[in-house]
C-alpha cells in the first residue's frame, strides 16, 4: 500500500499549547474532536503547538482486509493539522482506529482551554458548573455566621450587660474590615460625594437605631424571645407601605399577617424571660429597620451593595458613639471593663469583642451576597428560615425554658411569616414578569 505523503492540514495556533499527546482510540470518520489532557506547567504566550512523534505505521480495517498506512510527522514552527484528505479514506473505509492528537494548554491566564473543531475556548469554572452548589455554601456560611453571632454575642452579655458599647464595638470592627478591604483592593472603593451622602444617611440612622435596639433586646430577654418579636418586622413593612408610601397592599397579605400577630402575643404573654424594656426594644428595632428598607429604596445607586454597606456602616458608627459614651461611659470607666476582666480575663474579653464584631459584619455581608443570587421566593424561605435556626440553636444552647404556649406561639408566628413571604415573593415576581413583558412589546 502507498504511503500518505500529504500531511494533516489546516493551522491551529493557541497561546500557551506546551504539549501534544497521542492516544489511540476509535473515532468517528465524520469528524475528530481535539480534547485537551492537562493544563501546561507554563502558558508562553505566542508559542506554536511541540508535537511529540507520531507513530509510523496506522492500521485501518475494512470487512474484507487489512491494510497498513504510514504517516509522516514534522514539527515546524508552522505546522497544521487538517483532516479533509484523510477524512475521505476514512469515509470509505468505514470506523479505523487512529491516533487523535490531544492537546493540552493554557490561556495567559493559566486556565484550561479545549481544543474543538479547531477553535480554542476556555472551560467552564466550578461556579459555573456547579452554581447550586456555590448558592448551598453561601446560604450555609450566612446562616452558620448568624447563629455563631447570636450566641455568643448573648455570652458576652451575661459578664458585659452593656448593649451600647458592645453595638459600637459591632460596627468599629466591622469599618475596620472594610477599610482594609478597600487598602488592598477587594472591593475596589466606589467614589461617594454629598448627593449620595445625603441619600446613605438616613439608612444608616435607621441600621444604628435598629441595631443597637437589638442589642439592647438581646441583653435584656432570652435570644429566641427577641427574634420572636422580630419577627413583626414584616408587619411594620407592610403598614409603613400601605400608610407612609401609599402602595395598594392586597388583602391575602394583610390575612397572612394575621397569624404572625396572634402567634407573638401568645408568645409574650407567657414568655419567662419577658420584660418590657426588651420587648419594646424589639418592637422599636422593627420600625427603625422598616423605615431603614424604606430609604433604601430612595437611595438606590450604581454602587455595588459591597460598598454601599461599607458606606452605611461608616455612617452608623458615627451615630453610635454619643450614646454609648454618654450612657454607658461613666458606668463603663467606673466598673465596667474592670468587673468584666476579673470575670472571664482580658484576653477572652478583647478576643470576644473582637469576634462578634467579625461575624456581626461578615453574615450581613453575606446575606447580602447570598440574597442577590437567588430569586425573591428563595429570598423568602431563605430568611424565614434563618429565623427558625436561630431561635432553634439559641434555645438548645442556652438551655432556655419556654412553656408550652410560647414553644406554640413562636410556631405560629414563624408560619405566619412564611405564609406572608411567599405571597409577597410570588406578587413581586409577577411585577417583574409583568414589567419585562411590557417593555420587551414596545
Amino acid at each position: 500500500m502507498a504511503s500518505v505523503t500529504n500531511p494533516v492540514q489546516a493551522p491551529v495556533r493557541a497561546s500557551g499549547f506546551s504539549s501534544v499527546y497521542l492516544a489511540p482510540i476509535r473515532v468517528s470518520p465524520s469528524a475528530v474532536a481535539l480534547k485537551s489532557r492537562s493544563v501546561a506547567s507554563r502558558a508562553l504566550s505566542g508559542a506554536c503547538l511541540a508535537f511529540s512523534p507520531l507513530p509510523e505505521k496506522v492500521k485501518a480495517y475494512n470487512k474484507s482486509k487489512s491494510a497498513t498506512t504510514s504517516v509522516e510527522a514534522f514539527s515546524s514552527a508552522d505546522n497544521f493539522l487538517g483532516f479533509s484528505a484523510l477524512n475521505q479514506r476514512l469515509r470509505r473505509r468505514g470506523l479505523a482506529e487512529f491516533p487523535v492528537v490531544a492537546a493540552a494548554a493554557a490561556d495567559a491566564d493559566g486556565r484550561e482551554i479545549e481544543v474543538s473543531d479547531g477553535s480554542t475556548k476556555p472551560s467552564k469554572s466550578f461556579a459555573e458548573k456547579f452554581p447550586w452548589l456555590i448558592t448551598g455554601f453561601f446560604f450555609f456560611m450566612w446562616y452558620f455566621l448568624n447563629v455563631i453571632f447570636n450566641i455568643l454575642n448573648k455570652k458576652v452579655y451575661n459578664y458585659f450587660p452593656y448593649p451600647y458599647f458592645v453595638s459600637l464595638i459591632h460596627l468599629l470592627v466591622g469599618v475596620a474590615y472594610c477599610l482594609v478591604s478597600w487598602a488592598v483592593g477587594l472591593p475596589k472603593r466606589a467614589p461617594i460625594n454629598k448627593e449620595l451622602l445625603f441619600l446613605l444617611t438616613p439608612v444608616a440612622f435607621c441600621h444604628a437605631l435598629g441595631h443597637v435596639m437589638s442589642n439592647v433586646s438581646f441583653a435584656a430577654v432570652a435570644v429566641s424571645f427577641t427574634h420572636t418579636i422580630k419577627a413583626l418586622e414584616p408587619f411594620f413593612n407592610a403598614a409603613a407601605s400601605q400608610f407612609v408610601l401609599g402602595h395598594q397592599i392586597p388583602l391575602s397579605l394583610w390575612l397572612s399577617l394575621a397569624p404572625v400577630v396572634i402567634g407573638v402575643s401568645m408568645a409574650s404573654l407567657t414568655e419567662l424571660s419577658f420584660n418590657w424594656t426588651g420587648f419594646i426594644s424589639a418592637m422599636i428595632s422593627n420600625i427603625a429597620f422598616t423605615y431603614r428598607s424604606i430609604y433604601s429604596k430612595k437611595a438606590m445607586t450604581g454602587m455595588d451593595s459591597t460598598n454601599v454597606y461599607a458606606y452605611i456602616s461608616i455612617i452608623a458608627l458615627l451615630f453610635c458613639i454619643p450614646p454609648a459614651v454618654i450612657i454607658e461611659g461613666p458606668q463603663l470607666l467606673q466598673h465596667g471593663f474592670k468587673d468584666a476582666i476579673a470575670k472571664v480575663g482580658l484576653y477572652k474579653f478583647l478576643s470576644d469583642l473582637f469576634w462578634i464584631g467579625m461575624f456581626y459584619h461578615l453574615y450581613n455581608q453575606l446575606a447580602t451576597n447570598t440574597l442577590e443570587r437567588v430569586a425573591p421566593l428563595t429570598h423568602a424561605v431563605g430568611n424565614v428560615l434563618k429565623r427558625v435556626f436561630v431561635i432553634g440553636f439559641s434555645i438548645v444552647v442556652f438551655g432556655n425554658k419556654i412553656s408550652t404556649q410560647t414553644g406554640i406561639g413562636t410556631a405560629i408566628a414563624i408560619a405566619g411569616v412564611a405564609v406572608y413571604s411567599l405571597i409577597k415573593a410570588n406578587m413581586e415576581e409577577q411585577k417583574r414578569k409583568a414589567a419585562a413583558a411590557s417593555s420587551a412589546s414596545s
